[in-house]
């Protein structure tokens, strides 16, 4: 797909008029992420649950929050119920993630991030907990 067709269909999609078009596209860093970065469209974020103890929501070991590598959630792919404090902590390392897909510095798709949802479990004064480890993987 040539750049200005990248350009015109961003454009479409976010619903940006001209003016708004020439501010983000006076910024470098999204300029790459838009045209050359198409690891965006090709990758997705995976935060699976790998420890669960007391989860109010349910969620248990192996359940997978599924979202673009622009960050929103593909739903039929996620738990039905989903707890805000599971999902808050995956907002966090996004930015590191987009940095890793920006720079290329992670071609195979071989780093993770391990996060515990917001909940500080019961032993703290919480409910429970869970851990998801958050990786990069390949759309299917």
């Amino acid at each position: 797909m040539q750049e200005e067709e990248i350009w015109r269909r961003f454009q479409k999609h976010m619903e940006y008029t001209d003016e708004e078009m020439k501010v983000f596209r006076s910024d470098p860093q999204k300029v790459k992420m838009i045209t050359g970065t198409p690891e965006f469209a090709k990758c997705r974020v995976v935060a699976e649950v790998i420890e669960s103890h007391g989860c109010h929501a349910r969620h248990k070991v192996g359940d997978r929050f599924v979202l673009t590598a622009g960050g929103q959630i593909i739903t039929e792919e996620c738990p039905k119920r989903m707890c805000l404090s599971a999902l808050a902590p995956i907002h966090q390392v996004m930015p590191a993630i987009f940095e890793r897909l920006v720079s290329r510095s992670d071609p195979k798709l071989e780093r993770y991030h391990i996060v515990q949802c917001t909940d500080i479990g019961l032993d703290k004064g919480g409910w429970g907990k869970i851990l998801m480890k958050v990786t990069l993987e390949k759309n299917r």
